[in-house]
């Protein structure tokens, strides 16, 4: 298959994964963590500057309390088994929407704190089947981007709608191009909620929300506790998966009777708007590994920029480049005459965004002459115009390489 992540990811050595780790259990290399980190750095801006704030929860709940959200009795096939401690039982989370959940209730709420909007980039655990494991698609461990939204009934499309715009925004810098807009509802047999009126309530909010957006309805795919939006990917082979979505939920809220009080002095129910910007981080950068063949946008590069200094002469310069790189954030290194002749070393970095050849004319004029990635050759210039411009346009996650975005 083209541009299959599985094989260019250990080519590209991003990761790997090891018999004593575990089926389904990859570990990250150095190039694959700088991709990762990349990722977890955006979406956390990305939801800071959406009025997000960020939690952190237990991979660990007793049995208990995913009982009360619903998912030991609808979800468990899915879920490993219980540990004892002590007289205790606790699992591994599947979700980390039960967490959530209690951080809402873990004090007395107003209507004049709501929209509260929560997120977390956290480790969720499911139980798969060796047999379906694989890459990064299918695992066992699993790092998610999460969100939750606490919000009065009035507030609930505005705000899955501006969920689906975030996504939108990602999916753009990321250079993402979904296949569908997918609304999930319920289909045959017991896994979902039995409770008609939530379906029908969350199911004409979501209506609302893609009021406009062209989008298919498929019965089957809904969440147990509620119908929701799905954001459509699709591999080379054509093959489709769940990358972002967005839901409304009446059920857990419900069920951890969470409440606010209201303008009135009344006890009211708030509505959960889940909502995942990217998915799970392992499934995302599967995707993007694909859809660029390893040639990511600068800004997630694993490395971003590379020194070539044409001989032994010309390291000092180029060592001093790369230190002025890495002072304005940039993933940047040296590699010198004993890695080879100047066209194997830039063959070497055919997926570095940006090559900086470094000859004694250079050198001696404090400039560097810039290679990009897509073939462009720049004239020479500045070392500090060179980083200044590089490191703008990666702040601005630009999917160019030298032209700024509009």
């Amino acid at each position: 298959m083209m541009n299959d992540h599985r094989k260019l990811g250990r080519e590209l050595e991003l990761f790997d994964t090891d018999p004593l780790i575990g089926a389904g259990l990859p570990y990250w290399l150095p190039a694959g963590a700088a991709v990762r980190q990349a990722l977890e750095d955006y979406v956390r801006e990305a939801e800071r500057r959406a009025g997000y704030q960020h939690v952190s929860s237990p991979v660990l709940g007793k049995k208990e309390l995913y009982q009360i959200s619903g998912h030991w009795d609808h979800y468990s096939d899915d879920m490993f088994p219980p540990m004892k401690v002590g007289a205790e039982e606790v699992v591994l989370r599947p979700s980390l929407c039960p967490h959530h959940a209690l951080i809402f209730r873990s004090r007395g709420r107003s209507y004049r704190e709501l929209p509260l909007r929560i997120a977390e980039l956290g480790g969720m655990y499911r139980s798969e089947l060796s047999g379906v494991l694989g890459g990064l698609t299918r695992v066992r461990a699993i790092q998610l981007n999460d969100a939750h939204i606490f919000c009065t009934l009035d507030q609930a499309v505005d705000e899955a709608r501006a969920a689906l715009e975030l996504i939108g925004r990602a999916h753009r810098d990321l250079g993402i191009r979904p296949v569908r807009y997918q609304l999930s509802l319920p289909g045959a047999g017991g896994k979902y909620v039995a409770n008609p009126e939530i379906w029908e309530r969350a199911r004409g909010l979501l209506g609302e929300v893609l009021s406009g957006v062209d989008h298919v309805a498929v019965e089957g795919e809904a969440a147990f506790y509620g119908p929701k939006i799905d954001v459509q990917i699709a591999d080379p082979a054509g093959r489709e998966s769940t990358l972002s979505t967005v839901q409304i939920d009446f059920h857990q809220p419900e069920r951890f009777g969470l409440e606010y009080t209201g303008a009135d002095g009344g006890r009211h129910r708030p509505v959960m708007v889940h909502r995942s910007i990217i998915g799970s981080l392992e499934r995302a950068v599967a995707h993007l590994i694909e859809v660029h063949g390893g040639a990511f946008p600068a800004w997630m590069a694993p490395v971003q920029v590379v020194a070539l200094p044409i001989s032994e002469a010309e390291i000092p310069e180029a060592a001093t480049f790369v230190a002025r790189c890495v002072d304005a954030g940039l993933r940047a290194r040296l590699a010198g005459p004993e890695a080879g002749g100047l066209g194997a070393r830039i063959r070497d970095a055919r997926l570095v965004p940006y090559s900086a050849v470094i000859g004694a004319r250079e050198a001696g004029a404090g400039a560097v002459a810039l290679r990009l990635r897509d073939g462009r050759k720049l004239d020479a210039m500045p070392v500090g115009e060179a980083v200044q411009r590089i490191a703008g346009l990666t702040a601005a996650h630009a999917l160019d390489l030298w032209d700024a975005p509009a």
